[in-house]
């Protein structure tokens, strides 16, 4: 059940864009428990995380080796957190890190490797920890049996393979769940030490993660802070799931998004949409067993996190999928529907299982939305659960999320009646979830400079690109200033972003009758800095890094007047009662 009539302030901030002193140049659970101490004396309720399950090598979030285990690249690697290990081992790693601690990007693959090699130290040294620490970790595979074997030996496999190895890439000796345990028996048959070895170390890496994502729960709650989580619709064709739960699975389909019809950049997206290569759900095999997969999936996600984001809501009801995965999407561009249809044994992307062009179908979506989502609300065991429902939602899906108590977001720029004037705050549903931009957008900041700049080279060059940039723009601009409340002159230029425009549109967002209202950390302090762009492999994807630790932000004057004025103004307004 959610928690209707509590006004939360919220900000997202990966944990990887986290900095603090002595962290090995990415964000950690220490730098989170700052975070979670500032947010308690901000007056900020929940702090908005990306996925932190185990990336694949791309270094997406969104595609995790598995929807269980927990990424050991957050972990806090010290003398704390590992007390067996000696000063020396610690100061040699800090040695180390050099360039990548004060980059501003994420250098993942130095980092990976420092925290690798310092894993494995202290794995080795394991024998001389306290035994309660040994005790714990025995509890801890026992009470995880269930699937941390089977990740353990996957990772074991990609290990033994190369890391870049993918399991459709495998030798036919351990290309199925059956064979790799066979094949595994074999190898423990000749050398059971060195085997145990290995799988114990994924075994103890995924013990210190929970360990300290556990502790971080547990801080949170100490400080009434709630920590939100985030799950992707789907999980990467090369997962640890995929592999061991094929009939989970349509192996032979893709999901995605379809064509937008608005300008991209991409040939292919503009073309034929979004192919995001994860397989498609078999819902049927999944209903028939309960959703055992799913509701496991839920149950252990919330041990951590107290609210969660269901990312892209509408795969639920239906997916735009692909009958082929993205490494093949440069063969299709520029081809008709025929000669694509041609190509691929008659086969085109389509909406799966059925489009909503009926209403019997519709209803049909709407029904199968129903039953899923009940499983979901079950497992989540009481749990917040906000809906990303952003797209081109179907008619019936925000009712339908109403009905089931899940709230669903609203973006002010993006909410607006036939006369193209922005929904105003008070007028949005007290089950909603508030915020001008998500991981995918520009923050609000950047939004504004960016049609001032489209502005400004129409004003420059003008031509018939450029005036159709500059109409969005202008549009844009008066949509935000309307629900902000901030006076533009309805001719000649725009007002630049300012620290007054800053504080009216923050203002306005945690004024609204939201029941969650959320800024990005880069619009906390106008920084125009993208997390990540969709539809791109750009390396500045996900690589994202403050400026400054919160010890920086905390002693520098006009960053720390910034928090304080955040705190005021949710103290003014999401202390409110709903409307």
């Amino acid at each position: 059940m959610q928690h209707a009539g509590i006004r939360q302030a919220g900000v997202l901030i990966p944990v990887f864009s986290m900095r603090r002193r002595g962290d090995l140049g990415i964000g950690d659970t220490a730098a989170l428990r700052e975070w979670i101490d500032w947010a308690a004396e901000t007056g900020v309720a929940f702090i908005q995380l990306l996925p932190i399950n185990e990336n694949g090598i791309d270094e997406s979030p969104y595609s995790a080796i598995s929807s269980t285990a927990l990424d050991p690249i957050y972990l806090t690697l010290d003398i704390s957190e590992i007390p067996w290990l000696s000063d020396t081992d610690f100061a040699r790693a800090d040695d180390k890190v050099g360039v990548a601690r004060q980059a501003a990007r994420i250098d993942y693959p130095a980092v990976r490797r420092l925290k690798r090699n310092l894993l494995e130290l202290a794995w080795s040294e394991f024998a001389s920890a306290a035994q309660g620490l040994h005790d714990e970790f025995d509890r801890f595979k026992s009470a995880e049996q269930e699937w941390l074997a089977d990740y353990c030996l996957f990772r074991f496999l990609m290990e033994l393979h190369g890391e870049s190895l993918t399991w459709d890439k495998w030798p036919d000796a351990t290309n199925t769940p059956e064979k790799a345990r066979e094949h595994m028996n074999s190898l423990r048959a000749r050398d059971a030490q060195a085997v145990d070895y290995r799988l114990g170390f994924f075994a103890f890496a995924q013990w210190l993660c929970f360990r300290q994502w556990r502790a971080l729960r547990k801080h949170a709650d100490a400080r009434g802070v709630k920590l939100m989580g985030d799950v992707p619709i789907g999980v990467s064709w090369h997962s640890c799931d995929v592999f061991f739960n094929r009939d989970d699975f349509h192996l032979e389909w893709c999901g995605g998004s379809p064509p937008e019809g608005m300008g991209q950049s991409d040939p292919f997206f503009q073309q034929w949409g979004q192919n995001w290569g994860i397989p498609l759900y078999r819902w049927d095999h999944m209903q028939a067993n309960g959703f055992v997969w799913w509701k496991n999936r839920i149950r252990r996600l919330t041990e951590i996190f107290r609210i969660f984001r269901l990312d892209h809501i509408l795969g639920f009801y239906r997916i735009y999928a692909f009958p082929w995965r993205p490494e093949r999407n440069h063969e299709f561009i520029g081809l008709s529907h025929h000669d694509a249809a041609e190509k691929n044994h008659g086969m085109l992307p389509r909406w799966f299982l059925r489009p909503d062009d009926t209403v019997e179908n519709k209803a049909a979506n709407r029904a199968d939305g129903d039953v899923r989502l009940r499983a979901i609300l079950e497992a989540a065991n009481g749990a917040e659960i906000i809906a990303e429902d952003l797209g081109w939602v179907p008619d019936y899906v925000r009712p339908h999320l109403h009905d089931l108590g899940i709230t669903g977001f609203r973006i002010p720029h993006w909410d607006c009646n036939e006369f193209g004037h922005p929904t105003p705050g008070n007028s949005f549903p007290e089950n909603s979830f508030a915020t001008y931009s998500t991981h995918d957008h520009d923050p609000v900041n950047g939004i504004w400079r960016g049609c001032q700049h489209a502005l400004q080279r129409h004003h420059e060059h003008p031509d018939d690109n450029s005036g159709w940039q500059a109409h969005g723009a202008h549009n844009t601009l008066r949509i935000l200033s309307e629900f902000a409340a901030i006076p533009i002159p309805p001719h000649g230029p725009c007002p630049p972003f300012t620290e007054g425009i800053r504080l009216r549109l923050m203002k306005a967002l945690l004024d609204s009758n939201s029941r969650y209202a959320s800024v990005m950390i880069t619009e906390l302090f106008a920084i125009d800095e993208r997390i990540n762009t969709p539809g791109s492999t750009h390396s500045h994807n996900w690589s994202f890094r403050l400026p400054w630790s919160l010890e920086q932000i905390r002693a520098d004057q006009r960053l720390s007047e910034i928090c304080r004025k955040f705190a005021i103004t949710i103290s003014l307004t999401r202390g409110k009662a709903p409307y």
